[in-house]
Protein backbone atom coordinates (compact mmCIF):
# COMPACT_ATOMS: atom_id res chain seq x y z
CA UNK A 1 0.00 0.00 0.00
CA UNK A 2 1.07 3.56 -0.65
CA UNK A 3 2.63 5.40 2.29
CA UNK A 4 0.67 8.59 2.96
CA UNK A 5 2.52 9.76 6.10
CA UNK A 6 6.22 9.29 6.76
CA UNK A 7 7.81 10.71 9.91
CA UNK A 8 11.51 10.38 10.69
CA UNK A 9 13.32 11.51 13.85
CA UNK A 10 10.69 14.07 14.84
CA UNK A 11 11.64 16.03 17.96
CA UNK A 12 9.74 18.93 19.48
CA UNK A 13 10.62 21.09 22.48
CA UNK A 14 8.11 23.42 24.06
CA UNK A 15 9.30 27.04 24.56
CA UNK A 16 10.02 26.35 28.24
CA UNK A 17 12.38 23.54 27.19
CA UNK A 18 10.27 20.44 27.88
CA UNK A 19 10.74 17.74 25.24
CA UNK A 20 7.30 16.70 23.97
CA UNK A 21 8.50 14.51 21.08
CA UNK A 22 11.76 12.59 21.12
CA UNK A 23 13.03 11.13 17.81
CA UNK A 24 9.58 9.87 16.85
CA UNK A 25 9.42 7.60 13.78
CA UNK A 26 6.19 6.45 12.16
CA UNK A 27 4.69 5.63 8.78
CA UNK A 28 1.01 5.23 7.83
CA UNK A 29 -0.31 3.58 4.68
CA UNK A 30 -3.29 4.63 2.60
CA UNK A 31 -6.59 3.33 3.95
CA UNK A 32 -5.23 2.33 7.37
CA UNK A 33 -7.19 3.09 10.51
CA UNK A 34 -4.53 3.48 13.24
CA UNK A 35 -5.12 3.98 16.96
CA UNK A 36 -2.59 6.08 18.88
CA UNK A 37 -2.65 5.45 22.63
CA UNK A 38 -0.54 6.28 25.65
CA UNK A 39 -0.66 7.94 29.06
CA UNK A 40 -1.36 11.64 29.57
CA UNK A 41 1.70 13.66 28.62
CA UNK A 42 2.97 11.05 26.15
CA UNK A 43 3.03 13.60 23.31
CA UNK A 44 0.02 12.31 21.37
CA UNK A 45 -1.69 15.66 20.80
CA UNK A 46 1.63 17.33 20.04
CA UNK A 47 2.28 14.62 17.46
CA UNK A 48 -0.99 15.13 15.55
CA UNK A 49 -0.52 18.92 15.47
CA UNK A 50 2.56 18.26 13.34
CA UNK A 51 0.54 16.41 10.71
CA UNK A 52 -0.72 19.60 9.05
CA UNK A 53 1.93 22.03 10.18
CA UNK A 54 0.23 23.64 13.19
CA UNK A 55 3.43 22.80 15.07
CA UNK A 56 6.85 22.52 13.49
CA UNK A 57 9.54 20.44 15.19
CA UNK A 58 12.92 19.13 14.09
CA UNK A 59 12.83 16.10 11.83
CA UNK A 60 11.38 15.05 8.50
CA UNK A 61 7.65 14.74 7.70
CA UNK A 62 6.19 13.78 4.34
CA UNK A 63 2.42 13.82 3.70
CA UNK A 64 0.98 12.44 0.46
CA UNK A 65 4.41 12.80 -1.11
CA UNK A 66 4.79 16.45 0.00
CA UNK A 67 7.50 17.55 2.41
CA UNK A 68 6.21 19.51 5.39
CA UNK A 69 7.41 23.00 4.53
CA UNK A 70 5.81 26.42 4.28
CA UNK A 71 5.13 26.31 0.55
CA UNK A 72 3.28 22.99 0.83
CA UNK A 73 1.15 23.80 3.89
CA UNK A 74 -2.01 24.92 2.01
CA UNK A 75 -2.13 21.66 0.04
CA UNK A 76 -1.25 19.52 3.06
CA UNK A 77 -3.99 21.15 5.13
CA UNK A 78 -6.51 20.22 2.45
CA UNK A 79 -5.33 16.62 2.63
CA UNK A 80 -5.12 16.27 6.43
CA UNK A 81 -8.24 17.15 8.43
CA UNK A 82 -7.90 17.34 12.23
CA UNK A 83 -10.93 17.01 14.51
CA UNK A 84 -10.06 18.44 17.93
CA UNK A 85 -11.10 16.92 21.25
CA UNK A 86 -13.38 19.81 22.22
CA UNK A 87 -15.83 20.68 19.41
CA UNK A 88 -16.28 24.16 20.90
CA UNK A 89 -12.70 24.84 19.81
CA UNK A 90 -13.71 24.03 16.23
CA UNK A 91 -17.22 25.52 15.97
CA UNK A 92 -17.32 29.30 16.08
CA UNK A 93 -19.84 30.42 13.42
CA UNK A 94 -23.47 31.51 13.88
CA UNK A 95 -24.92 28.45 12.08
CA UNK A 96 -23.98 24.88 11.29
CA UNK A 97 -23.87 25.77 7.59
CA UNK A 98 -21.32 28.52 8.21
CA UNK A 99 -19.09 26.22 10.25
CA UNK A 100 -19.11 23.44 7.68
CA UNK A 101 -18.71 25.93 4.81
CA UNK A 102 -15.77 27.75 6.39
CA UNK A 103 -13.05 25.68 4.71
CA UNK A 104 -14.54 25.53 1.20
CA UNK A 105 -15.32 29.28 1.29
CA UNK A 106 -11.70 30.07 2.20
CA UNK A 107 -10.49 27.85 -0.62
CA UNK A 108 -12.43 30.01 -3.05
CA UNK A 109 -15.03 27.50 -4.23
CA UNK A 110 -18.13 28.77 -6.00
CA UNK A 111 -21.33 29.33 -4.04
CA UNK A 112 -22.90 26.22 -5.60
CA UNK A 113 -19.92 24.01 -4.80
CA UNK A 114 -19.82 25.31 -1.22
CA UNK A 115 -23.50 24.43 -0.78
CA UNK A 116 -22.97 21.01 -2.35
CA UNK A 117 -19.99 20.28 -0.10
CA UNK A 118 -21.89 21.34 3.03
CA UNK A 119 -24.89 19.20 2.08
CA UNK A 120 -22.74 16.15 1.32
CA UNK A 121 -20.67 16.50 4.51
CA UNK A 122 -23.77 16.79 6.71
CA UNK A 123 -25.30 13.77 4.96
CA UNK A 124 -22.15 11.76 5.71
CA UNK A 125 -22.43 12.45 9.45
CA UNK A 126 -26.20 11.97 9.56
CA UNK A 127 -27.13 15.62 10.10
CA UNK A 128 -29.00 16.50 6.91
CA UNK A 129 -31.23 19.52 7.48
CA UNK A 130 -29.09 20.95 10.29
CA UNK A 131 -27.76 23.81 8.14
CA UNK A 132 -29.60 26.58 10.00
CA UNK A 133 -29.21 25.13 13.49
CA UNK A 134 -27.24 27.10 16.09
CA UNK A 135 -24.08 25.16 17.04
CA UNK A 136 -24.23 26.16 20.70
CA UNK A 137 -27.74 24.68 20.96
CA UNK A 138 -26.69 21.23 19.75
CA UNK A 139 -25.97 18.22 21.94
CA UNK A 140 -22.33 17.33 22.50
CA UNK A 141 -22.62 14.35 20.17
CA UNK A 142 -24.15 16.54 17.45
CA UNK A 143 -21.37 19.09 17.89
CA UNK A 144 -18.83 16.31 17.45
CA UNK A 145 -20.45 15.27 14.17
CA UNK A 146 -20.60 18.86 12.92
CA UNK A 147 -16.88 19.15 13.70
CA UNK A 148 -16.24 16.05 11.61
CA UNK A 149 -18.44 17.46 8.82
CA UNK A 150 -16.46 20.70 8.84
CA UNK A 151 -13.38 18.62 8.03
CA UNK A 152 -15.09 16.35 5.51
CA UNK A 153 -16.27 19.36 3.52
CA UNK A 154 -12.62 19.84 2.52
CA UNK A 155 -12.52 16.31 1.02
CA UNK A 156 -9.43 15.25 3.01
CA UNK A 157 -7.42 12.11 2.28
CA UNK A 158 -6.48 11.66 5.96
CA UNK A 159 -8.78 12.16 8.95
CA UNK A 160 -7.11 12.74 12.34
CA UNK A 161 -9.26 12.61 15.47
CA UNK A 162 -8.16 13.62 18.97
CA UNK A 163 -10.14 11.74 21.68
CA UNK A 164 -13.29 11.52 19.53
CA UNK A 165 -15.34 9.53 22.07
CA UNK A 166 -14.60 11.72 25.11
CA UNK A 167 -17.69 13.12 26.88
CA UNK A 168 -20.07 11.13 24.67
CA UNK A 169 -22.96 9.14 26.12
CA UNK A 170 -23.20 5.46 25.09
CA UNK A 171 -25.62 6.10 22.22
CA UNK A 172 -23.53 8.92 20.76
CA UNK A 173 -20.37 6.83 21.17
CA UNK A 174 -21.95 3.95 19.28
CA UNK A 175 -23.12 6.32 16.52
CA UNK A 176 -19.57 7.70 16.27
CA UNK A 177 -18.04 4.22 15.95
CA UNK A 178 -20.53 3.30 13.23
CA UNK A 179 -19.78 6.59 11.45
CA UNK A 180 -16.00 6.09 11.50
CA UNK A 181 -16.33 2.50 10.33
CA UNK A 182 -18.15 3.79 7.26
CA UNK A 183 -15.33 6.10 6.12
CA UNK A 184 -12.88 4.60 3.63
CA UNK A 185 -10.20 7.25 4.07
CA UNK A 186 -7.04 6.92 6.17
CA UNK A 187 -7.76 7.58 9.87
CA UNK A 188 -5.48 8.29 12.81
CA UNK A 189 -7.41 8.07 16.08
CA UNK A 190 -5.81 9.34 19.29
CA UNK A 191 -7.79 7.88 22.18
CA UNK A 192 -7.90 6.62 25.76
CA UNK A 193 -10.97 4.57 24.79
CA UNK A 194 -9.19 1.26 24.19
CA UNK A 195 -12.40 -0.68 23.60
CA UNK A 196 -13.31 1.70 20.78
CA UNK A 197 -9.78 1.39 19.41
CA UNK A 198 -10.10 -2.40 19.37
CA UNK A 199 -13.39 -2.21 17.51
CA UNK A 200 -12.17 0.26 14.90
CA UNK A 201 -8.49 -0.48 14.32
CA UNK A 202 -6.24 -3.39 13.39
CA UNK A 203 -3.08 -1.46 14.25
CA UNK A 204 -2.09 0.46 17.37
CA UNK A 205 0.80 2.80 18.10
CA UNK A 206 1.72 3.19 21.77
CA UNK A 207 3.46 6.44 22.69
CA UNK A 208 5.23 7.36 25.90
CA UNK A 209 7.63 10.15 26.76
CA UNK A 210 7.39 11.51 23.22
CA UNK A 211 8.40 8.35 21.38
CA UNK A 212 6.79 5.28 19.82
CA UNK A 213 7.33 2.36 22.21
CA UNK A 214 5.18 -0.23 20.42
CA UNK A 215 3.60 -0.48 16.98
CA UNK A 216 1.70 -3.40 15.51
CA UNK A 217 -1.32 -5.69 15.85
CA UNK A 218 -3.76 -4.06 18.24
CA UNK A 219 -4.95 -7.21 20.03
CA UNK A 220 -1.41 -8.48 20.64
CA UNK A 221 -0.09 -5.15 21.91
CA UNK A 222 -3.08 -4.16 24.07
CA UNK A 223 -3.12 -7.72 25.45
CA UNK A 224 0.50 -7.48 26.61
CA UNK A 225 -0.06 -6.72 30.28
CA UNK A 226 3.58 -6.04 31.11
CA UNK A 227 3.88 -3.55 28.26
CA UNK A 228 0.61 -1.85 29.13
CA UNK A 229 1.46 -1.45 32.82
CA UNK A 230 4.95 -0.17 32.00
CA UNK A 231 3.41 2.67 30.02
CA UNK A 232 0.53 3.61 32.31
CA UNK A 233 -2.20 1.66 30.52
CA UNK A 234 -4.39 -1.34 31.28
CA UNK A 235 -5.40 -4.36 29.24
CA UNK A 236 -8.95 -3.76 27.95
CA UNK A 237 -11.67 -5.89 29.57
CA UNK A 238 -12.70 -7.42 26.24
CA UNK A 239 -9.19 -8.90 25.93
CA UNK A 240 -8.69 -9.75 29.61
CA UNK A 241 -11.89 -11.80 29.80
CA UNK A 242 -11.52 -13.58 26.46
CA UNK A 243 -9.49 -16.77 26.66
CA UNK A 244 -9.01 -20.17 25.15
CA UNK A 245 -10.37 -23.13 27.10
CA UNK A 246 -12.16 -26.43 26.79
CA UNK A 247 -15.41 -27.60 28.32
CA UNK A 248 -15.72 -30.95 30.04
CA UNK A 249 -18.83 -32.32 28.34
CA UNK A 250 -19.39 -35.92 29.46
CA UNK A 251 -15.82 -37.03 29.04
CA UNK A 252 -15.23 -35.25 25.73
CA UNK A 253 -13.18 -32.39 27.16
CA UNK A 254 -10.48 -32.42 24.51
CA UNK A 255 -12.74 -32.69 21.48
CA UNK A 256 -13.10 -28.93 20.89
CA UNK A 257 -11.56 -25.63 21.83
CA UNK A 258 -12.93 -22.15 21.20
CA UNK A 259 -12.97 -18.61 22.55
CA UNK A 260 -15.75 -16.76 24.25
CA UNK A 261 -16.27 -13.93 26.71
CA UNK A 262 -17.85 -14.31 30.12
CA UNK A 263 -17.73 -12.70 33.54
CA UNK A 264 -15.78 -14.37 36.32
CA UNK A 265 -15.93 -16.43 38.50
CA UNK A 266 -16.94 -19.30 36.24
CA UNK A 267 -19.30 -22.14 37.13
CA UNK A 268 -17.54 -24.67 34.92
CA UNK A 269 -14.07 -26.17 34.89
CA UNK A 270 -11.28 -24.64 32.74
CA UNK A 271 -8.58 -26.92 31.41
CA UNK A 272 -5.26 -26.16 29.81
CA UNK A 273 -5.27 -25.86 26.04
CA UNK A 274 -2.86 -28.35 24.51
Amino acid sequence: METVIEIKNLTYLYPIGNKALDNLNLSVSQGERVAVVGPNGAGKSTFILHLNGILNGDGHITVMGMTMEKGNLPKIRQKVGIVFQDPDHQLFSPTVFDDVAFGPVNLGFSEKEVKDRVREALEEVGLSGFEERLPHRLSFGEKRRVSIASVLSMSPSILVLDEPSSSLDPRSRRELITLLKGFDITQIIVTHDLEMALELCKRVVVMDRGAVVADGNISEILGNEALMLEHGLEVPHSIRFTHFHTHDHEGEADKHCHTHCHPHPETHEHKERI
